[in-house]
């Protein structure tokens, strides 16, 4: 099979050990990210699958209609809206998703909470620079964090949160918050209280249509002034615009980001990349190699169950290779 696998971005993924698994196929492999339809079309012209790294590139009815070779999109981790299955399915592509351990994006908001609250980044650019101290740090023991849905990541960071000595409480759907219950986590009990009332707020809701734009202005207003707004899911959660301007507002004081709207962010173009009180990293949460490891080989093992007809995992029902033939 041709298979394409655009987005590499750190031309990492041919240094994995599951990439062995691909051997004996015709694997293309693009460093860059490119938008629209034409680039697209051109780039995966001859792919008869795609290899998707998340919601890197977006998949929909009008690139499908460019790419008639297409069989499979093989997805690492889980779809996210990005492409339109209803789409693959009415022109024959099969699609398949995998999922993750969630360890390292909760590592990673972990990591964003005490170099926020630390000044880290800051304080080792001062020393660098030939300077001494220069803020005033602060522990994150016996502050009060919030969690924003107690789901696989979620569950994670609320107990990192108590490993630390923090009074961990959690705000989510009823699902979410009973089993945050059952685990002997404290439930928020109003969403206003846990705006107002938390010293750091961790979101990890998964992004769908009905989430976009679920933190909103009047939710960010009710923050402190010393808080902390960490956001390692999705950019999209948040209502567009809203936290640059609450944290130009100070309320929260700080933030500390790991997704946009728009990725890649080139150029530093985006306003939160000019704000002192935003700490911001380019969407390095999921990016770990034992991570990748397990995403990309689930994503290769489908690519060789569906080239053997034998793929029974998917989120998109399509014909079998012989009959796509």
């Amino acid at each position: 099979m041709i298979i394409a696998i655009p987005d590499d971005y750190q031309d990492c993924v041919r240094h994995l050990d599951c990439f062995a698994k691909l051997a004996g196929h015709e694997v293309r492999i693009f460093n860059d990210s490119v938008k629209g339809t034409d680039a697209l079309a051109e780039r995966f012209a001859d792919a008869e699958a795609i290899v998707l790294t998340r919601e890197r590139t977006r998949i929909d009815a009008a690139l499908l209609d460019r790419l008639p070779r297409l069989r499979l999109i093989s997805q690492t981790g889980k779809l996210a809206g990005h492409v339109d299955l209803a789409a693959c399915t009415a022109r024959g592509v099969r699609v398949a998703e995998g999922s993750g351990a969630g360890s390292a994006t909760a590592e990673i908001a972990w990591t964003l909470a005490l170099a926020s609250r630390r000044h880290l980044v800051s304080e080792a650019n001062r020393l660098r620079d030939g300077q001494w101290q220069g803020h005033l740090g602060q522990q994150l023991s016996g502050q009060r964090l919030g969690v924003w849905s107690y789901g696989r990541i979620g569950r994670q960071v609320a107990g990192y949160g108590r490993a630390f000595g923090m009074q961990v409480w959690v705000w989510g759907r009823e699902a979410s918050t009973a089993a945050a219950r059952a685990d002997g986590f404290e439930v928020a009990p109003s969403r206003e209280a846990f705006f107002a009332q938390s010293d750091v707020i961790s979101l990890h809701v998964r992004l769908y249509a009905d989430t976009v734009g679920i933190v909103t202005a009047e939710d960010l207003a009710r923050m402190k002034p010393t808080a902390l707004l960490v956001n390692t899911s999705r950019a999209e959660l948040i209502a567009r615009g809203a936290l640059e301007h609450a944290l130009a507002q100070g309320r929260p004081g700080f933030a500390a980001v790991d997704v946009y709207e728009e990725e890649p962010v080139l150029g530093a173009n985006h306003p939160l990349l000019r704000l002192p009180n935003a700490l911001c990293t380019p969407h390095i949460g999921y990016v770990e190699k034992d991570n990748y490891e397990r995403y990309f080989g689930i994503a290769f093992d489908n690519i060789l169950a569906y080239a053997q007809g034998r793929l029974t995992d998917g989120v998109s029902p399509a014909a079998s290779p012989a009959a796509a033939g």
